[in-house]
């Protein structure tokens, strides 16, 4: 097997729809975010539930990008799914708790919050929650204005889903 043959086909552009798309657009872009050494992700959703953190393979590639100088930002309105969910990625999170921000956002309806995937040189965008409707771009404009979508939700929250709970 050569080794481009593990490597995710070229991150998706345009407009796609499908849960397996969703799904595997997530992947792909973990993988690439390590290889490329992206230094920042976002990742913005109601409550992530629809989303593969829970994957040996999104684990091992968070585990890949994972290092000092890289920032992970969550966004959620509600992390209360996570541990059951997402085991895996609640396990990489308590390791790398010095380089992972969780807030929770002061939102009120789930299905017009943001469902954000951002990096410095991609970002996908679930239009749809529902159907899974997404658009993916590496378009800088795109990448801008779903930042300062961000950043505002950023801006309203607090923060939440911390990495351990210390009984005193």
């Amino acid at each position: 097997m050569r080794a481009e043959d593990d490597q995710p086909a070229a991150l998706p552009q345009g407009r796609l729809s499908g849960r397996s798309v969703f799904v595997q657009a997530v992947r792909d872009a973990l993988q690439v975010a390590a290889r490329e050494g992206w230094n920042e992700l976002i990742l913005c959703d109601a409550n992530f539930a629809n989303w593969p953190l829970g994957e040996r393979a999104v684990a091992e590639a968070l585990q890949a990008w994972a290092r000092g100088g890289r920032r992970f930002v969550l966004l959620a309105m509600d992390y209360s799914g996570l541990p059951r969910q997402h085991a895996r990625f609640v396990k990489w999170r308590q390791t790398w708790d010095h380089i992972i921000e969780c807030r929770v956002c002061r939102a009120t309806d789930a299905l017009a919050f943001p469902s954000v995937f951002w990096t410095p040189a991609w970002v996908m965008q679930r239009i749809d929650v529902e159907r899974d409707v997404l658009v993916c771009d590496s378009e800088a404009a795109r990448r801008v204005a779903l930042r300062q979508l961000l950043d505002e939700c950023r801006r309203d929250s607090s923060p939440g889903f911390p990495a351990s709970v210390l009984g005193l």
